[in-house]
């Protein structure tokens, strides 16, 4: 006999969110909680005035679904970019030791005059990151197919 397909054996598409407000970004900060980057993939063009990270992201989106069918929580690469940034500086990263990786905890956004403001993204172990930008102009793209989470569970962060 043959069945129909069900919406959940469709698998998911991979994501690609635009942030253009603070709103949105927090949207982008929920989906990036926890996502490890090597200081290697962490990039500034000052030129492009584009700031770029390559992002190894928990799908938190995913959890339940893993839950229910009893298979193991996922990850992903995502490129994180943050476009018309006209400054950008860090404190607590290491960028001289190519074996440095950050965990970003949250992205947010500091207004300033006329529209323009500051993302911090706020790193483990009290590193930070900074953006002047002239607007919030984020993009989350996923690049890279699921895999399994080296740790095979979710991320914890104890009170």
């Amino acid at each position: 006999m043959v069945e129909d397909a069900r919406f959940e054996d469709g698998g998911e598409a991979p994501l690609h969110l635009k942030a253009l407000d603070p709103d949105d970004l927090t949207v982008l900060s929920t989906l990036v909680q926890d996502g490890v980057v090597p200081v290697t993939e962490i990039s500034f063009n000052a030129t492009t005035r584009r700031f770029a990270m390559l992002v190894n992201r928990f799908r938190w989106e995913d959890v339940a679904a893993a839950q229910a069918r009893g298979r193991d929580v996922e990850r992903v690469q995502s490129v994180l970019l943050f476009d018309d940034v006209s400054k950008a500086r860090s404190m607590g990263v290491d960028g001289g030791n190519k074996d440095t990786v950050v965990s970003i905890l949250a992205l947010a956004f500091h207004a300033g005059k006329d529209g323009t403001g500051r993302i911090e993204i706020t790193l483990a172990g009290d590193g930070a990151i900074a953006l002047d930008v002239e607007t919030i102009d984020a993009t989350l793209k996923d690049v890279t197919r699921p895999y399994v989470a080296p740790s095979h569970k979710a991320p914890s962060h104890p009170d």
